[in-house]
């Protein structure tokens, strides 16, 4: 027998050469996966948040003043919350004061002047003017933070203070009442803290979860609402009645309930989960979604209907905030 000259030949009984390895499919990341979770989180957020106005104005022109209408939202989301509370009971200890702030500004300082202002001025408007929380959030960034902003960023805040310019057409004197206006305008800066803090709970060597910012944030807001709005003071026969909505009676504990559980609870807990999913600037390009529901839904519910000038400024401010804080993402 003549052996083979062939270096790849394997000789007759010998065990066959191990298979060529081949590479692993690379697996998605932690934040790949993380994405599509929180884009769907910020979705359903926006949306339960774009139904908040249209559910209280009913109960405020029933005769429900908006500091006891957000007392009821905030408390009736607090008490839902209480096990989740419970189970997080550390959260107190670890990040008390990102709890606190978010309680103060997040949660009691953007629902007491968002409803403050929608008694006085239309939802829609309300809410655009809202939502030139995202230019002030590169505000924050650039003079709070000192870190530097695009100009892209700059661009788009001129833009949106350009459309609030003509949502509140300025150049009749401010059309709607400047008080709303205004409570409008403070419901917009705490925006920022709800961004800024949410983000700040998963900061750190001791993060927290977002179920535990949620509800600590409702039961610290509805502590210091039952301070200042006096609830005992309110009619809450109220709630065992009608109210209309657009030319419609319907009971006063639908729009109650939908208020409680969905445009807080539900949203609450979802924006919360979507920007430590996401970031700040991510979630708060989504959350322009619930100016445009809101809009929708006051027109539909509640037979509010924006003109030329708010249609064409509340576009602008929607523009501005998105070139503001897609600039700020990148």
């Amino acid at each position: 027998m003549h052996s083979s000259s062939d270096p790849s030949a394997v000789p007759v009984g010998a065990p066959p050469p191990p298979a060529p390895a081949t590479a692993a499919a690379p697996r998605p990341g932690p934040a790949r996966r993380a994405a599509p979770l929180g884009l769907g989180l910020a979705l359903v957020s926006a949306v339960a948040f774009g139904g908040s106005g249209t559910a209280a104005k009913p109960l405020i022109e029933a005769g429900l003043s908006s500091a006891h209408t957000v007392w009821l939202r905030v408390t009736g989301a607090a008490l839902v919350l209480l096990p989740v509370a419970w189970r997080h009971r550390d959260a107190v200890l670890r990040r008390p004061g990102v709890l606190l702030g978010f309680g103060l500004l997040a949660v009691a300082g953007v629902q007491a002047c968002y409803f403050a202002a929608i008694s006085r001025i239309p939802v829609g408007v309300a809410l655009l003017i809202e939502y030139l929380g995202p230019p002030l959030l590169i505000a924050y960034v650039r003079l709070v933070q000192r870190r530097p902003v695009s100009r892209r960023a700059t661009a788009g805040a001129g833009v949106a203070v350009a459309g609030l310019a003509c949502v509140v057409e300025v150049w009749n004197g401010l059309s709607f009442d400047a008080l709303g206006v205004l409570f409008a305008l403070g419901a917009a800066c705490c925006q920022v803290g709800y961004f800024v803090l949410a983000d700040a709970g998963r900061q750190g060597g001791r993060p927290v979860d977002p179920l535990a910012v949620s509800a600590y944030g409702l039961l610290i807001g509805a502590v210091l609402l039952t301070a200042f709005t006096r609830p005992w003071d309110a009619d809450w026969s109220l709630l065992g009645r009608s109210v209309a909505m657009n030319g419609h009676q319907v009971p006063a504990l639908l729009p109650a309930l939908w208020m409680v559980l969905v445009a807080t609870v539900l949203a609450y807990l979802t924006g919360v989960a979507s920007v430590q999913h996401l970031s700040p600037p991510v979630a708060g390009v989504v959350a322009n979604l619930e100016a445009v529901v809101a809009t929708v839904l006051a027109w539909v519910l509640l037979g509010e209907h924006l003109g030329t000038p708010q249609l064409a400024g509340g576009a602008l401010v929607l523009a501005g905030a998105f070139a503001a804080q897609s600039a700020a993402r990148s």
